[in-house]
């Protein structure tokens, strides 16, 4: 991944990160899966998938910011935690609404 951080006066500096599943797994011990990969697990759209996790706490949101207006594009990442939370809300609703 890389980024472009802006320093005062118009100056700036690119940074290439590896990628954030692979930092993220090692850093934090837990899998983080992308909005496709939930997507084709859970027979959904990731129209549908990205409405899911829009606001879940815990979700890691990368974007970049712009001016104007254009497209705002974003990049998502649901930790395994967040993802069986989720998961389990939808499931109870589910199981209840429907005997």
């Amino acid at each position: 991944m890389r980024i472009q951080i802006i320093l005062s006066q118009g100056r700036f500096v690119n940074i290439t990160l590896p990628p954030v599943p692979h930092i993220a797994a090692q850093a934090f011990g837990e899998r983080f899966y992308t909005i496709r990969e939930i997507a084709k697990a859970w027979h959904l759209s990731e129209d549908a998938v990205r409405r899911l996790f829009k606001n879940e706490p815990g979700v890691l949101v990368f974007g970049t910011a712009t001016k104007g207006s254009k497209r705002r594009y974003t990049t998502m990442r649901i930790p395994e935690s967040v993802l069986q939370r989720v998961y389990r809300q939808y499931a109870i609703y589910y199981n209840v609404t429907t005997k």
